[in-house]
């Protein structure tokens, strides 16, 4: 269900929404609120553990609340778009300005990911990531939220702090399998000696993949390469 607003009190009505559909509903409330700007958000159920996971991986901060209602402020940063039962949930290392500001993970042309997912065959609509999700079963998440112009502007202990909330979204979510698109998260923080492939640690139950970064400046791994990291990522998760 799409969420309910009303400009003049910037408040909006989320009450009729339950935890399955939330996460794509906060998606959407992101597309509308300004970095900066804050919404007055009334949820089905007083504040816990889970919306407050939603609410950080939505891109707002919780800056207030009574009960079931709560004033949000959007950080300049992407909004996840998952939920439960996914087949495959995509990690990636945190957003670039770009992709924070138009709404859309890996958004620059420069980016292999939306090639890659494409010639893989696992997604079929272009920088579209709700297609991805409710077409194709496959979602999306940052290991850290914060916005940056490069990832080596992200200290490992933002990537340990990331990973943490990862394992908590998937022990809620079960996808059936993880992907994280870059090493350097991955090592930053879980395992500095990791390399491509299946991992030996899962997170939150769920079996881990990790594949080189997709990013133009990583011209060890071509799109081919890329290709074939997603199949078989893609391979063991279609279950």
């Amino acid at each position: 269900m799409a969420p309910t607003a009303d400009p003049s009190t910037e408040a909006v009505d989320l009450s009729q929404v339950d935890d399955v559909d939330l996460p794509v509903a906060m998606f959407r409330l992101r597309a509308t609120v300004e970095v900066g700007s804050s919404a007055r958000v009334t949820f089905a159920r007083p504040i816990d553990d889970r919306i407050r996971l939603v609410i950080a991986g939505s891109g707002f901060e919780l800056t207030s609340r009574r009960g079931a209602a709560a004033r949000l402020t959007r950080w300049r940063t992407l909004a996840d778009s998952v939920r439960p039962g996914m087949r495959l949930l995509m990690i990636g290392l945190n957003p670039s300005l770009h992709s924070a500001d138009s709404g859309i993970g890996y958004f620059r042309g420069g980016n292999r990911f939306w090639p890659a997912m494409l010639a893989a065959e696992l997604v079929t609509h272009d920088r579209d990531p709700l297609h991805a999700l409710g077409l194709h079963d496959i979602g999306m998440t940052d290991f850290v939220k914060r916005a940056t112009p490069r990832v080596d502007e992200v200290d490992d202990d933002e990537f340990r702090v990331g990973v943490e909330r990862v394992v908590r979204l998937a022990e809620w979510l079960e996808p059936r399998a993880i992907c994280a698109v870059g090493l350097a998260g991955w090592r930053a923080g879980v395992d500095r000696k990791a390399t491509a492939g299946w991992q030996d640690r899962e997170l939150g139950g769920r079996p881990v993949y990790v594949m080189p970064s997709t990013s133009g400046l990583n011209a060890h791994a071509q799109l081919p390469v890329l290709v074939e990291h997603l199949q078989r990522a893609a391979a063991d998760s279609a279950g």
